[in-house]
């Protein structure tokens, strides 16, 4: 399952599984198709990533992918003990932290 950023999907791509909203509630079922319409929906309700049939997570084309592909796998996970440590007061599970770690990681990686 390779979740793509809501910032990487595109009208035309179709859903892979359900898309939920923080709270669990149904957004749109599998197999849909996106429209732009759906994608501010998605902004709307705090979706930050999703499901995409006939995408896997090395081909998704992201600087997150490659930034994290491209490294050596010891400086990766450095990397991300350094970020942790710096949200170490903060809840990792919650969707904005989550984010914010991630972006963190990926430009630490890229930019050193």
């Amino acid at each position: 399952m390779a979740q793509i950023s809501i910032d990487d999907l595109a009208a035309g791509m179709v859903l892979k599984s359900v898309v939920n909203d923080r709270n669990g509630r149904l957004l749109l079922p599998a197999d849909t198709e996106l429209s732009d319409k759906h994608l501010k929906i998605f902004r709307t309700w705090g979706v930050t990533s999703a499901d995409i049939d006939g995408v896997d997570g090395a081909s998704e084309g992201s600087s997150a992918s490659n930034a994290l592909c491209s490294n050596d796998p010891q400086e990766i996970e450095a990397v991300r003990a350094l970020v942790a440590r710096r949200y170490i007061h903060n809840d990792p599970l919650h969707p904005m932290i989550a984010e914010l770690i991630k972006i963190c990681t990926t430009r630490k990686l890229a930019h050193g």
